[in-house]
This record gives structure tokens, sequence and C-alpha cells, in this order.
């Protein structure tokens, strides 16, 4: 096993395709096809399925993508010891959140501290959020749980009530609280399965004996948002995390267990990651 058979393959599996790796490592196509040929003959094992359109990992390629970025980080991380003293800190900063609402602030004091870091920040559930923290696809994540695992290193941000609302013409008789078994006569937007809302909505439903039935599964909280202010039916969202859109009117629920914590999480074994060492601090 070679170190150039390990970094052609991890190149065409991160970029999706011989030429684009080859490009990235100023390389020929048949120079980079020659290597991952070469580290799949001598161990004998299939790395990625080949067609004319595309290329994809096998589970076998899967599995060594997951060590190959643990490897280049590792690499980084010697890189970024050596020159740690006269470097400013560069590179990018993959940030997964549920909500962009508790990251605003933060993002600014870190940019105006590290100029030269791009941040790309995505959104996405809990669950999306812990699998790709755990896969090496995003560095930060901003989660609705206290509990994410034992494998996470966890800030508390706070705890914030679950409410309920609604577009101001949706309800004829507008209240400013409403109970479980009321929410179940109503369409509800519900986020898509992975939701950490969600699931606490489901199972205090379960616990009065209410089915909660989504009439809208909507991927994404925005999306919930603006389905809701068309006068769909009613969404759910922390509290914190609800804004001033005039279009809409907040609903307490009868409910106070009902809470959403928010936590800034990184895997444990990257806590020497410069960047992420940086940005937690």
């Amino acid at each position: 096993m070679r170190y150039s058979q390990i970094r052609a393959f991890h190149y065409v599996a991160i970029s999706g395709g011989f030429s684009r790796a080859a490009e990235a490592l100023s390389l020929t196509q048949p120079a980079v096809s020659e290597q991952v040929r070469k580290l799949e003959g001598d161990h004998d094992v299939l790395l990625f399925n080949r067609d004319r359109k595309q290329v994809t990992l096998t589970a076998a390629g899967e599995r060594l993508l997951l060590a190959t970025k643990q490897f280049f980080e590792v690499e980084q991380q010697i890189s970024d010891v050596l020159s740690e003293n006269r470097a400013a800190l560069e590179g990018t900063l993959r940030i997964i959140a549920d909500s962009a609402f508790h990251l605003t602030h933060r993002l600014r004091i870190f940019r105006s501290k590290h100029p030269k870091v791009l941040v790309s920040v995505r959104t996405g559930n809990t669950a999306d959020i812990l699998t790709a923290l755990r896969n090496y696809d995003a560095e930060i994540g901003l989660v609705g749980s206290l509990n994410p695992g034992p494998d996470m290193e966890i800030i508390n941000l706070g705890t914030s009530p679950i409410v309920a609302f609604a577009s101001r013409e949706f309800l004829n008789n507008p209240t400013e609280k409403i109970s479980i078994r009321e929410l179940s006569q109503y369409p509800l937007v519900f986020r898509e399965k992975g939701s950490k809302t969600r699931q606490k909505l489901e199972e205090e439903g379960l616990r009065q004996g209410v089915v909660l039935q989504p009439a809208f599964e909507v991927e994404g909280r925005e999306a919930v948002q603006e389905i809701v202010a068309a006068g769909a039916g009613i969404g759910f969202v922390s509290e914190a995390e609800l804004g001033r859109d005039k279009r809409l009117i907040k609903l307490q629920l009868d409910c106070p267990q009902l809470t959403m914590a928010e936590s800034l999480v990184h895997l444990k074994q990257r806590s020497d990651v410069r960047l992420i060492r940086a940005f937690m601090s």
C-alpha cells in the first residue's frame, strides 16, 4: 500500500470522479486510474462501481473513505502543529445546524478573528447532523439535544419551549394557548423524520393518547414556515427560533415540559483539529 495510491483513492472518492481527482492532484487521469487500479489489485478489493456516467463507492470503498478522511486529517494536524506559531488559521470550517439562529453572532465573532477561514453552513435535522459529524462530513454541529452521544463534545446553549404557530388567517378564533388534543383536529406541518422537535411532539401525543398525524411532511424549518404562512396548517418550532414574521401568530402549547435544548457539538476524537478548537473556544 503506497501513499500515492491512498491519496488517489481519496480524491476520486471525495470529488466523485477520476477526471476531477486528476485535476485536483495535478495529475493525468490515466495516472490516477492506475494508482486506484493497483490499490484494488494488490488487496483484491473493489472500491468503486464504475459505469460510463458516474463512479460510486462500494461498501468497502465507503469504509475506506472514512479511514482516509481520518488519515488525511491527522496529516493536516501534523502540519498545523509545525506551523501553528507562524501561520494564520486557514481552510474550510463545515458547520451543519438545525437552525442558523443560534450561530449568527458566533460566526461573526469567529470570522473577525480568523478572516482567512471559509465557513460553510448547511442545515439538517438532528439525525442528519450527527451522521455528518461521525462521517467526517462536517466539523461542527448545532443540534436540538443535550445528549447526542458519548462520542460528542458538547457545549449547552440553553433551552427554549416548543411552540406552535399558524398564519393569522388560519384560525377562526385565535387563542394564545392550545392543547395537544386540540392540535389533532387541525392539519399539522411536521419536519421530516429525524427532527427532534417532531419526535418530542409525537412522544407527548402518545403519552396523552393522541395521534398527531401530519398533513405535510416538509424538509427544513424555512420550508415549514412558508407552508404555514400560506395557511396550510399549524407548524412547530422552539420559541427562540420563531423570529418575527408578521404573517404568523404564536400559540403556546399546554405542555410546559416540551422544550428544546440547543447544543454545539463535535466529535471528541477530533478535539485536536485546529479549526474545531478555534471555533469552540
